[in-house]
């Protein structure tokens, strides 16, 4: 009986056993129905709104970002879905990794970009052009060139920096973002360290422009990589705002670098030190950047096919508009503005930009091959981000340019005692990059963009309004530093998040292209601009013609009153880039929030990373 008893329990605890193992079984299968049936409707959902693509933008910022993602991966079906991608296929890295990576982009922020703030009649933002500029007498002396002439050894940089940037961004989004950002950054290396041995002037000049192609290539490529690589949340907000750091940071340090080293060593050394830099720029992005993930290599295999996806005739258009463009801008305030070829030129360059647009139009809508940049992106939130991008970066930038007019030829400081001056956008760079890192994801981007505006606007102000010019510099130049670091620092997070977000992955490189783009002709404009009203009230304080105001002199009545002017113009700018944030983005969200469902496909899975929704082990 006891064995009789023994063999039922025995068959009650198997059936139990296949029991459970079925109910799991079921659950199993369950889980996976529910999982395709989501990536179902979300492909259904993708697809209704490609046929609806034509209707109104909508007017949430939002709403219509996440739009724009979705139109952009519309075009390419393979990459619709981030659950369709194999766990194995996705990209995971480690938090150390993470920062590696960060490092080495936002590197490309704090070297390039340096090329593009300064001050006199140039306009660079970090350590190549801002320790350039400095050091210009030492060159020119160097290499006997005249003084009409030394400003090609910065604008040379700034035209081909400016004018390849969409061109670098689509081969960087074709090819590989990895490959173009050590490219570019080991072309810099190499033309950082020929021009500290080149003897002649227009040798110089060209290995310059040379450096200023490798920039436009590794700048847009940063952004690119940077929006490939993190999925929104937490880590992509922190990234963001590390790579905004970079330009204030660059700036400081190349003053200071090469007020050192003008005042105790050869110039020829701060373009030894830029190579350095460079170099470990490159090095470290081998390591340090990762392959993409097969979802988001370029679809084309062969090289060939390659070079035919390129838009060269769009891409030939865009080049020659913006080299018109900006050489009129850079050479309408030093052959003056009244020069028949400079307005002609600007018109020409307009033409051709049109041309470029009309042409990528027809690309989009009637042709298999993609356009250089996608016309349906510019809806209106996004374009209205490009022009405000390009009127914020104008104020800021007139704002840096003029404070150092202000310093350095209006009270006569030395480069090293203007630079001590500046140390404050440098810490408090840092201070406030990592604070913003943190409000991304919890206030409402509107807010954020407002603050940051306002700080630029009153920061200009200080420099506008009648303050005595013996005033210490820590009752309003300090706070006037420390706002526009941090109005700086809060709104070009927003911008480059929004324009990550805006394009599928196979546009991130273009977007960074955009984004820089726009800030470079808005301080282009900008100072030209502000340099225009300031050259004509000094000219009229002085009573001469335009042509012979002259330079900023020390403590001169006529130079404080024109630097003011200046200071009302970039004032102006700012509070048209706040009107325009209040108009357009009055009912912006959060952009910095993790979305429901983690976006494994496109890079690193951390265990920050997903706050929100359900991780796939």
């Amino acid at each position: 009986m006891t064995g009789e008893n023994q063999t039922k329990l025995d068959h009650k605890v198997g059936s139990a056993t296949e029991a459970a193992a079925l109910a799991d079984s079921l659950s199993a299968s369950v889980s996976r129905a529910r999982r395709d049936d989501s990536i179902t409707q979300i492909a259904s959902n993708s697809h209704d709104h490609t046929v609806s693509e034509k209707s109104p933008p909508a007017q949430n910022f939002n709403a219509d970002s996440n739009n724009l993602s979705e139109n952009g991966n519309n075009n390419n079906s393979n990459d619709d879905d981030a659950d369709s991608t194999d766990p194995k296929d996705e990209l995971r890295l480690s938090k150390v990794r993470c920062i590696a990576l960060v490092a080495t982009v936002t590197g490309a922020s704090f070297l390039n970009l340096m090329d593009t703030t300064s001050f006199k009649h140039y306009f660079s933002q970090t350590l190549s052009g801002q320790s350039v500029v400095i050091i210009l007498p030492s060159i020119g002396k160097a290499l006997d060139i005249p003084n009409s002439r030394q400003q090609w050894i910065v604008s040379s940089y700034l035209l081909t920096f400016g004018c390849f940037l969409l061109l670098w961004g689509r081969i960087a989004d074709i090819y590989g973002k990895r490959l173009i950002f050590i490219f570019g950054s080991t072309w810099v290396t190499i033309c950082c360290a020929a021009n500290a041995f080149i003897p002649t002037e227009i040798a110089f000049d060209l290995f310059r422009g040379l450096h200023g192609l490798g920039a436009a290539a590794n700048v847009p490529t940063a952004l690119g990589i940077l929006g490939t690589t993190f999925p929104s949340g937490k880590a992509k907000n922190y990234a963001f705002s590390a790579y905004a750091a970079g330009a204030p940071l660059g700036s400081v340090f190349g003053t200071l670098l090469s007020g050192l080293i003008a005042q105790w060593a050869s110039w020829k050394w701060v373009f030894g030190t830029l190579a350095i830099i460079a170099g470990m720029i490159s090095v470290a992005g081998i390591f340090c950047i990762p392959p993409s993930p097969p979802p988001l290599r370029p679809a084309h295999e062969s090289h060939r096919a390659k070079t035919a996806a390129i838009d060269w005739i769009g891409a030939t258009l865009i080049t020659c508009g913006l080299l018109a463009l900006m050489f009129a801008l850079i050479e309408g305030n030093v052959v003056g503005w009244g020069t028949l070829w400079i307005p002609v030129l600007i018109v020409v360059s307009l033409l051709t930009i049109i041309a470029f647009f009309f042409w990528q139009r027809y690309l989009e809508k009637r042709m298999t091959r993609s356009p250089l940049v996608k016309v349906s992106i510019f809806n209106l939130h996004f374009t209205s981000v490009m022009i405000i991008m390009g009127l914020f970066s104008g104020a800021f930038n007139n704002y840096m340019i003029y404070a150092t007019y202000y310093f350095q030829d209006y009270q006569g400081l030395s480069p090293f005692q203007t630079m001590l001056r500046f140390i404050p956008t440098g810490v408090g760079g840092i201070i406030i990059a990592f604070i913003v890192a943190r409000l991304l994801d919890r206030v409402p981007t509107f807010f954020i963009l407002v603050i940051g505006h306002l700080c630029v606007s009153i920061a200009a102000l200080l420099y506008a309004v009648p303050i005595p010019p013996t005033t210490s510099y820590f009752a309003w130049g300090l706070p006037a530093m420390v706002l526009s670091v941090i109005g700086a620092d809060t709104a070009w997070p927003c911008f480059t998040l929004f324009t990550s977000h805006s394009l599928s992955a196979e546009d991130q490189a273009v977007g960074g292209a955009l984004i820089n783009a726009s800030g470079m002709f808005g301080r282009a404009i900008a100072l030209a601009i502000a340099t225009a009203v300031q050259t004509s009230v000094m000219a009229k304080d002085r009573g001469v013609d335009v042509i012979d105001a002259g330079p900023v002199e020390e403590w001169d009545a006529p130079s404080l009153k024109g630097l003011r002017t200046a200071g009302w113009v970039s004032f102006v700018i700012a509070c048209m880039a706040l009107a325009l944030v209040v108009i357009v983005f009055r009912g912006m969200e959060i952009i910095g929030k993790a979305p429901a469902r983690p976006e494994t496909a496109e890079g690193v899975i951390n265990d920050g990373d997903t706050e929100t929704g359900d991780r796939r082990d």
